[in-house]
């Protein structure tokens, strides 16, 4: 999906794709660098990263393997509370394994601060984050990460695995949403 078939439904387009898929290859490089003769997993979190998951893997030239998990926090409305439940947990031992945690976005942190911690729990040789977006301004814990795509302004986005209600994963680009669209 392009931004013009849903320019009613957007403000503005923060990141083309073009520069989703410079900066991926950029981080790619980055990541072979780290990795180099090592066996890397990565861990994609249902369902947001999906996009940046399967650009991340076709880029990459160094050998990965791949799985997934899916969870859920609670809290009021659109806040987390960063209470969390698993509901799809990793089919992959991870006691000595590398593991990269492959995220669409990071918002307040308090999900992705209490996925990191239970992956560190399992026994791996090491953990690290790669997040396409971040919004430094939404932080509530602060958080590592490794291999970021992007630092974001404080805004409902969309795109490229974002959504809202299940809508818009598949725009290309990632673009501000209208607030006449969730209000």
């Amino acid at each position: 999906m392009e931004p013009r078939d849903i320019e009613g439904d957007l403000t503005e387009i923060l990141i083309e794709e073009d520069q989703i898929r410079t900066r991926l290859a950029e981080l790619c490089r980055l990541i072979e660098a780290d990795y180099a003769g090592k066996d890397l997993l990565l861990v994609g979190v249902l369902k947001g990263a999906v996009m940046v998951m399967a650009d991340l893997a076709r880029e990459l030239v160094h050998p990965i393997t791949m799985d997934w998990m899916a969870v859920s926090s609670y809290g009021s409305g659109t806040q987390s509370s960063g209470v969390v439940r698993i509901l799809k947990d990793l089919d992959t031992d991870l006691l000595g394994r590398n593991v990269l945690i492959v995220e669409d976005i990071i918002d307040s942190g308090l999900t992705l601060s209490w996925l990191l911690s239970n992956l560190k729990s399992r026994g791996p040789e090491s953990v690290e984050i790669c997040a396409l977006l971040r919004k430094p301004d939404a932080a509530r814990v602060d958080i590592d990460v490794k291999y970021l795509g992007f630092d974001i302004p404080n805004q409902f986005v969309v795109g490229y695995g974002l959504d809202f209600d299940e809508r818009y994963r598949n725009l290309r680009s990632v673009g501000v949403l209208a607030p006449h669209i969730y209000s």
